[in-house]
């Protein structure tokens, strides 16, 4: 079993369960993160359950504090925590709405990211990945707060990763498409499920960017999408 901590945020929910999954199969010490989380959920002996909220900065330091002063260390964080809301105009959309999708695709990660790097530089090798979002490319009517916070993402993790190159520690963001989850069925019941991207694929992607073998890449922005998209 590897002696590498990997912190993962979301990690209960569509897309977040197949990333961890993913780290667990290869041997980390893998602490999963959600705002309601337990043990229960992924019956692995190298799978410790962090319930926290990632969008109160206080919260994030006092998480990111109680890894090192149990591990001594963190050596890989993916940032997987988002949300979406959508439907109006920017002229229609309320302040409720833009401090939600601002607070989840954007502030959780700059809480996060500011808690956990100077851990991170101190591996040697750490990784940060984060997962955006390929709507966020371009415009959208309809979801402009959304596609603004996930757009932001994207620069803040770029920003990040030539800020810590020196300490061998990388950063990088990938942009799924529509991903095939329980929640995306719901909303959109008649589309083809088939053509969506699997999670499974993301976590894949996810799980490389985080070994060591991936030293090479930092700073990228890598699109993935379903099949015939």
């Amino acid at each position: 079993m590897s002696n590498k901590v990997i912190l993962i945020t979301g990690a209960s929910g569509g897309l977040g369960v197949s990333v961890t999954n993913r780290f667990l199969a290869g041997g980390e010490t893998v602490i999963g993160s959600s705002r309601k989380i337990t043990a229960a959920e992924f019956p692995a002996p190298n799978f410790v359950a962090m319930p926290a909220d990632f969008t109160n900065d206080a919260a994030v330091r006092a998480a990111v504090d109680s890894i090192i002063q149990k591990y001594g260390r963190l050596d890989t964080l993916v940032h997987v925590l988002g949300g979406f809301a959508g439907g109006k105009s920017v002229a229609e959309t309320d302040d409720a709405t833009w401090n939600q999708m601002r607070d989840l695709n954007l502030n959780s990660a700059f809480y996060v990211l500011r808690a956990a790097i100077p851990h991170l530089r101190k591996s040697g090798n750490g990784r940060i990945v984060a997962i955006g979002s390929l709507a966020a490319t371009a415009a959208h009517a309809g979801i402009g707060a959304y596609v603004t916070f996930k757009a932001a993402l994207s620069m803040l993790v770029q920003t990040v990763a030539l800020e810590n190159k020196d300490a061998g520690l990388t950063a990088n963001v990938i942009l799924p498409g529509t991903m095939d989850t329980p929640v995306n069925r719901k909303s959109m019941p008649n589309a083809d499920f088939s053509k969506w991207l699997k999670t499974e694929s993301v976590a894949e992607l996810a799980y490389f960017l985080g070994q060591d073998s991936a030293a090479h890449i930092n700073g990228a922005v890598i699109p993935i999408d379903g099949q015939n998209s």
